[in-house]
């Protein structure tokens, strides 16, 4: 006689559930492992050469157009209301305060993200991970530690590359297409800019940097079977790592422009 035994119904979004705890787990298991000795400085900076290598290009590429297409259309907008004088205030803040960190995130997640979950994955299926535990090393101090502080350092130094260039190539194509004056462009900028702005806009590098590294080592520690787990994984770091930061983007927002509170002219 052969005994079946049934199961209860799936509830809906548990697995989603699981995946918050098992990210924030690996979050607490870094924060612990972060003041043990002897720290992997070689690691460190091998892994923030290659985050650098993979995105300083990229960012610089995407930032010229990005800050090139939000001064056009802010200057555009600023025409029909009769406030060309503060084009340059506008396209600044929105490039130092949004468009920067997004940028950062997007080609830190993207790029450093999801090598960082391949070269996890490979590990893991290969069973070093497991051979690195067996013999009593802890791989989340010898490889993720390092590999998240890279992620939350380049990230905050390609985020003060994307706010130079974004804001220069704003400038210019303020300056060169839309006829604007340089000196209302930078005098506008310099009233109502403020220093609160370059700090909140370096909290959410830092922030997504955090972000990426944890989840792209999160997908990387728990593949699926085989290569193609490996990639299954990959795709799912950057796909999560995009919601959560458009979501912390969000709040972090929110939060900025109820505390701080605008520059009056």
């Amino acid at each position: 006689m052969v005994s079946t035994r049934t199961t209860g119904p799936r509830i809906p979004g548990i697995a989603l559930f699981g995946q918050i705890g098992r990210v924030a787990a690996l979050f607490l298991d870094v924060l612990r492992a972060l003041p043990q000795r002897p720290f992997q400085v070689r690691e460190f900076l091998q892994q923030a050469w290659f985050f650098a290598s993979v995105t300083i290009l990229p960012t610089a590429m995407v930032s010229i157009p990005f800050g090139a297409v939000v001064a056009l259309q802010l200057g555009s907008l600023t025409q029909q209301i009769g406030a060309q004088s503060f084009t340059g205030a506008a396209s600044a803040l929105a490039i130092i305060q949004q468009a920067s960190p997004l940028v950062t995130a997007l080609l830190v997640a993207g790029a450093g993200g999801s090598a960082v979950c391949a070269d996890i994955g490979s590990r893991k299926i290969r069973e070093e991970i497991d051979a690195m535990e067996v013999l009593g090393v802890n791989p989340i101090h010898r490889l993720i530690v390092p590999r998240v502080l890279a992620a939350m350092v380049v990230a905050v130094l390609l985020n003060g590359l994307v706010s130079v260039v974004g804001v220069a190539g704003g400038y210019a194509f303020n300056v060169l297409v839309q006829g604007g004056t340089p000196g209302a462009y930078l005098a506008s900028f310099s009233a109502l800019a403020q220093l609160p702005d370059l700090g909140i806009s370096s909290i959410k590098a830092l922030l997504y940097g955090l972000v990426a590294g944890v989840v792209a080592a999160d997908r990387g520690l728990n593949p699926g079977g085989g290569p193609k787990g490996v990639g299954d994984a990959v795709n799912q770091s950057v796909v999560i790592t995009f919601l959560v930061l458009f979501l912390i983007n969000a709040v972090l927002t929110g939060i900025y422009l109820q505390l701080v509170p605008p520059k009056l002219v």
